[in-house]
């Protein structure tokens, strides 16, 4: 007997939230940015349909999920075609939160050192370096 996998279906509110990820490129998105958004444009979606989505689409592989410091909260990343994400590192700032991609050859170069001294690869999709921007470091 063969299983028949749930039907996927599609809603405009779906539809919606991948446009505006889509839309956003390689930005980096919070659920109170995306509200934001779509209470600008006076879209009526509710906070927790917006979180569904989100994660539906994460697990479908069309976003990527960042965990950010406070551990509650997370955002959201537009996964496109190019794979920038694999060619960069991404820092994190403890105090503002800002999540900066770190363009050049930094990650190859720590990759391949990892691989050749203890025969380890790094996943870049999750690796996430965490210190102080440049703007916090002056208000401090």
């Amino acid at each position: 007997m063969e299983h028949k996998r749930p039907k996927k279906y599609q809603t405009r509110q779906g539809d919606s939230v991948l446009a505006y990820m889509q839309s956003m490129g390689d930005c980096h998105v919070t659920i109170v940015e995306a509200m934001r958004h779509f209470d600008d444009l006076k879209i009526g979606i509710s906070q927790t349909t917006v979180y569904r989505h989100l994660e539906k689409l994460t697990l479908e592989g069309k976003l990527r999920k960042y965990i950010l410091s406070d551990g509650k909260s997370a955002c959201y990343q537009y996964i496109n075609d190019r794979g920038q994400c694999r060619e960069h590192l991404h820092l994190k700032c403890e105090i503002c939160g800002t999540l900066i991609h770190a363009e050049g050859d930094l990650l190859g170069e720590i990759d391949r050192q990892l691989l050749a001294a203890h025969s380890f690869q790094i996943n870049a999709l999750k690796t996430v370096f965490y210190g102080i921007c440049k703007e916090c470091l002056s208000d401090l």
